[in-house]
């Protein structure tokens, strides 16, 4: 199936590669400094630009990457989530980083539910990570609802060196026997 057709759906949302028309809501998702505060800090519209074009070269060179996440009800982009691996990360992530507006509705648990059941089945990974903030209690909070579990303090490459982090996660066979 070609990158540009590819898509999951949930009940309420759909999961796919970003397009173009995302990257408005996406450029305005980052330079809010509260919604971008854990997912590597508020930024002008150009360095957005960037990191919203590596994750689409992402799909084209890896195969993968996170998901662009439309709100069915509406057609909006409400965020990002998914399977992310840059050079020298502390592992294979599925990360999540939704819009304000869409906070407090579940959507990050239902889309992340997707996404690592789609990451295991079709990437073969064995394990997956979550590079959390210790100060963001919501999304180890949401870590701990998908079933994972901290394991200690980790580092992130540059330019994130100096952010501290933790490093949750769970393997394959973990997740599928919660699942089951």
């Amino acid at each position: 199936m070609p990158i540009a057709d590819f898509r999951i759906e949930t009940e309420r949302l759909i999961l796919r590669p970003p397009r173009i028309e995302d990257f408005d809501a996406y450029a305005a998702n980052m330079a809010d400094a509260e919604a971008a505060r854990f997912i590597g800090g508020q930024q002008p519209r150009a360095v957005a630009w960037r990191g919203f074009l590596a994750s689409a070269g992402a799909w084209m060179i890896q195969g993968f990457s996170m998901f662009s996440v439309i709100e069915k009800s509406s057609g909006r982009w409400i965020g990002r989530l998914g399977p992310w691996y840059p050079e020298g990360w502390p592992g294979r992530e599925v990360g999540w980083g939704l819009a304000r507006h869409a906070w407090g509705k579940g959507y990050a648990y239902e889309g992340c539910v997707a996404a690592i059941d789609w990451t295991f089945e079709h990437l073969g990974w064995d394990e997956m990570i979550h590079s959390i903030d210790p100060a963001n209690r919501a999304s180890q909070k949401l870590a701990q609802r998908l079933g994972s579990t901290c394991r200690g303090p980790g580092r992130l490459p540059p330019p994130y060196e100096d952010a501290p982090v933790e490093i949750w996660g769970q393997r394959r066979e973990d997740w599928r026997r919660r699942r089951a």
